[in-house]
């Protein structure tokens, strides 16, 4: 979403640092309005996790205290819940709880955030709940949800929502290895999906969570909303990166699909990676071109892991809290300059 010029310089940080905290942007009769949901606050354990939620008016000078994000289960804390922005409104999916015994529940339930009135409406259900899935909007009309888990594991679903009829249904399942915290982004009818997290079973019968190095290439078909011709495509750099986010860019006047942050490191939600080494975050770009259906690459100032969305402003990209160097939550407003590397 394109906001208004020179506003990123106006833009106070959270009023809290906040990580793996859905991030989306509007604009409404000329004026732009920025939303964080949940996440997890500075102290990374499973109390920390919250649905606190607050909105920003760009241009004044303090972010505004939402109502916290529903639960339906009832549970006061949501992490990796997938978001995006339809028809003007925030559209929020799944995300999981904590317990004080450390399970984690994936969350059934669906919302429509709407700036205007500031309240939630409830959707319906998704048909298979998941959580650190990806959400695409296509046509003003759908929202994909690409892969994700699913309480004790992940599904190779690719769940439709119809925002006209207010229905689900399933696409052209995802082709490769199912996967969580993977990112992805659309322009048009074409959609990007790499990396995240499988699962793998050792010869105890022990499960292992091994980052998957994959990127698959999605075209919605015209006249069929559910049928995704689906098809690999290279991988960047053969490394996967796990909690990274994606938007489409321009730059120097080219289209690309931009994959940007995250670590090479798959970890549990305080950054601390499954095999007990701490997570670092990347600054490494992947730029898919979409004219040439190839790879640029290129670098940030500023490494970030623990996304789930970036925003817009003026043409640059900006991410809002997540995790830096550390593992340090964050509450700021950083902007990602991309510079491109040589081919």
């Amino acid at each position: 979403m394109l906001l208004a010029p020179a506003l990123a310089q106006t833009l106070p940080p959270l009023p809290e640092p906040v990580s793996n905290n859905p991030v989306l942007a509007t604009s409404i009769r000329g004026k732009t309005y920025i939303a964080s949901f949940a996440g997890l606050g500075e102290g990374k354990t499973a109390a920390d996790a919250h649905s606190k939620a607050w909105l920003l008016l760009a241009g004044d000078s303090s972010w505004q205290k939402l109502p916290n994000v529903p639960n339906s289960l009832g549970h006061n804390s949501r992490l990796a819940m997938t978001a995006t922005v339809l028809e003007q409104n925030f559209y929020l999916f799944g995300g999981y709880s904590v317990a004080r015994d450390g399970s984690e529940v994936t969350q059934p339930d669906s919302y429509r955030f709407s700036v205007i009135s500031k309240n939630y409406t409830k959707l319906p259900d998704m048909p298979v709940a998941v959580d650190d899935s990806v959400a695409l909007s296509y046509q003003n009309r759908y929202i994909y949800l690409v892969s994700g888990w699913h309480n004790d594991g992940n599904v190779n679903l690719v769940q439709v929502f119809d925002n006209f009829t207010q229905k689900w249904s399933q696409a052209t399942p995802f082709p490769g290895t199912p996967v969580f915290g993977h990112a992805g982004a659309i322009e048009g009818n074409v959609m990007v999906v790499c990396d995240g997290v499988s699962t793998a079973l050792n010869s105890a019968g022990e499960r292992s969570y091994v980052a998957s190095p994959a990127c698959y290439r999605g075209e919605i078909d015209s006249s069929n909303a559910r049928k995704i011709s689906w098809k690999a495509v290279p991988h960047p750099s053969g490394t996967a990166r796990y909690r990274q986010a994606a938007l489409p860019v321009s730059i120097e006047g080219e289209r690309y699909l931009a994959f940007l942050g995250g670590s090479s490191t798959p970890y549990n939600f305080n950054g601390i990676g499954y095999n007990g080494k701490p997570a670092e975050p990347d600054n490494q770009v992947w730029l898919y071109q979409l004219t040439t259906q190839k790879w640029r690459r290129g670098t940030t100032t500023a490494a970030v892991m623990d996304l789930r969305n970036l925003i817009e402003i003026d043409g640059e990209i900006y991410s809002l809290g997540g995790m830096g160097a550390g593992q340090q939550v964050q509450s700021g407003l950083i902007k990602q300059q991309i510079t491109l590397l040589p081919d």
